[in-house]
């Protein structure tokens, strides 16, 4: 399932179509993807006008000029493909294009379309007011954003006082950070040398200030977060921008899916090690994360 990076370049990607001009037309081409779609959704979104297309842990959200929102989730397979010539790259390789996965496509008065192609059909979009969409099921038991101010060393020591369960666990409950992953978390444990094993608790002294480790966890998970979606995200699987070429951040992993290699901190004599945590890999260094 593309990860918090992959959901930004995508909402990055559709913004200025998105939000550049109303939406004349919408195709529904099947009732339902993971659920079905709301009643008269096509016909709610016609006329309308998109004001505000943000993201919400990995959930991308549009705030219509009615009062609605457009929830949309890519699921494991979902892309979006904008209708106009995109550049070829070293690592391009154009989003499925097969018309039987092209359930939704959204119509422009710009003239501009966007097709939702989604082969597994794991994806989804909703209508909820904007009133309760904070109270709606999906959100209600978000935690703070990881990129945003909220996340800080203290609110993070906070949330992780007295915790028995391993760091990883931890830092992948939504409750408390809302859309870190699995291969970030990876990612931001061995830039910051800690443990995905150790008991959460242990970064945070006696009195609840975090320790150091804590605060050296923040400032990585905030980095290499930032560098992902600047290097437009992890191409694993389905995932695509939405011009169809793939990220690049896949390509400087020092971790993750990176089994036996040499671990790649400066002085570090171990070897990058896998385990696996609540029916998920995790890759970490034995010698440096501790």
């Amino acid at each position: 399932m593309p990860e918090l990076p992959e959901v930004e370049t995508v909402r990055r990607g559709l913004e200025p179509v998105f939000t550049g001009s109303g939406l004349a037309l919408v195709e529904l081409r099947r009732g339902n993807l993971r659920f079905p779609f709301p009643p008269g959704f096509a016909a709610r979104l016609a006329g309308r006008r998109v004001e505000a297309l943000k993201r919400r842990a990995k959930y991308l959200v549009g705030a219509l000029d009615d009062g609605e929102t457009l929830i949309m989730h890519l699921g494991m397979s979902g892309s979006f493909r904008i209708e106009a010539d995109a550049p070829e790259g070293i690592y391009h390789r154009a989003a499925s294009t097969k018309a039987a996965h092209d359930h939704v496509v959204f119509h422009f008065a710009s003239g501009a379309s966007v097709t939702y192609n989604d082969p597994r059909r794991f994806g989804f979009m909703l209508l909820i007011p904007r009133a309760e969409l904070s109270e709606h099921p999906l959100f209600a038991g978000l935690g703070v954003e990881p990129l945003g101010p909220e996340l800080t060393p203290q609110r993070l020591a906070e949330e992780l006082r007295g915790r028995k369960a391993p760091l990883k666990a931890a830092l992948l409950d939504q409750r408390i950070i809302a859309g870190l992953g699995n291969i970030y978390v990876c990612e931001a444990m061995h830039r910051s040398h800690l443990s995905p094993l150790r008991a959460a608790g242990t970064l945070v002294d006696a009195k609840g200030k975090p320790k150091r480790g804590l605060v050296e966890l923040v400032a990585a998970i905030k980095q290499v977060l930032g560098e992902a979606i600047e290097a437009g995200g992890s191409s694993l699987r389905d995932h695509r921008q939405t011009d169809g070429s793939l990220g690049y951040f896949q390509h400087s992993f020092r971790v993750y899916d990176r089994e036996d290699a040499p671990c790649p901190t400066p002085g570090c004599r171990g070897h990058v090690s896998r385990v696996v945590q609540s029916g998920r890999s995790t890759f970490f260094c034995r010698e440096c994360q501790k």
